[in-house]
């Protein structure tokens, strides 16, 4: 398989990126939003999240944006400000070849070099065994399960925490 190139998103790649969400809206349980939000809301939201510093990944394979990653916000309150929540999307066709853990790996290297401390992932679907595969593989340890808190598709679905240390994690205090 040829290594995809892994690059900061920009606005040209946002078109795509909407499709990839507004499919998983659609037809998945990874996410538990209802309606799939349109070019110009996700517009919105990338600009939120790299405007808060946050990093902002594409994952191009055969020309093609096979797949994105981001950290945002855990929480809002100032105390969770070093604690970062991940998010990661790819096209059905490109499922099972590695993208996820690729775009895993990015993004956590660029949240310990902005120095943040902590990673949640909070995975849609207790039944997702390939989003739980790419987060073990990839540190991550289970910290328990939310059973039946979301609605969707006429069934109540669970929601899986997993959770890695970035960088020194919270062996010690950062400076700022």
């Amino acid at each position: 398989m040829t290594t995809p190139d892994i690059r900061p998103t920009t606005e040209a790649d946002l078109p795509a990126i909407t499709a990839i969400y507004q499919q998983a809206v659609r037809e998945g349980t990874a996410t538990f939003e209802l309606d799939p939000p349109d070019l110009a809301e996700m517009t919105r939201r990338y600009r939120a999240l790299v405007d808060g510093g946050y990093p902002y990944f594409v994952a191009i394979l055969d020309g093609r944006v096979a797949g994105y990653a981001y950290a945002g916000a855990y929480r809002p309150r100032p105390a969770y400000r070093f604690t970062v929540e991940n998010s990661i999307y790819l096209d059905p066709s490109f499922h099972r070849r590695g993208i996820g853990s690729l775009l895993l790996d990015r993004l956590v290297t660029e949240c310990e070099a902005r120095g943040f401390r902590q990673m949640i992932a909070v995975i849609g679907d207790s039944a997702n065994a390939g989003s739980i595969g790419v987060h073990t593989r990839g540190g991550f340890k289970m910290i328990g399960t939310h059973p039946n808190v979301g609605l969707k598709f006429g069934r109540w679905l669970d929601t899986v925490m997993m959770q890695r240390d970035l960088g020194e994690g919270a062996k010690t205090v950062p400076a700022k």
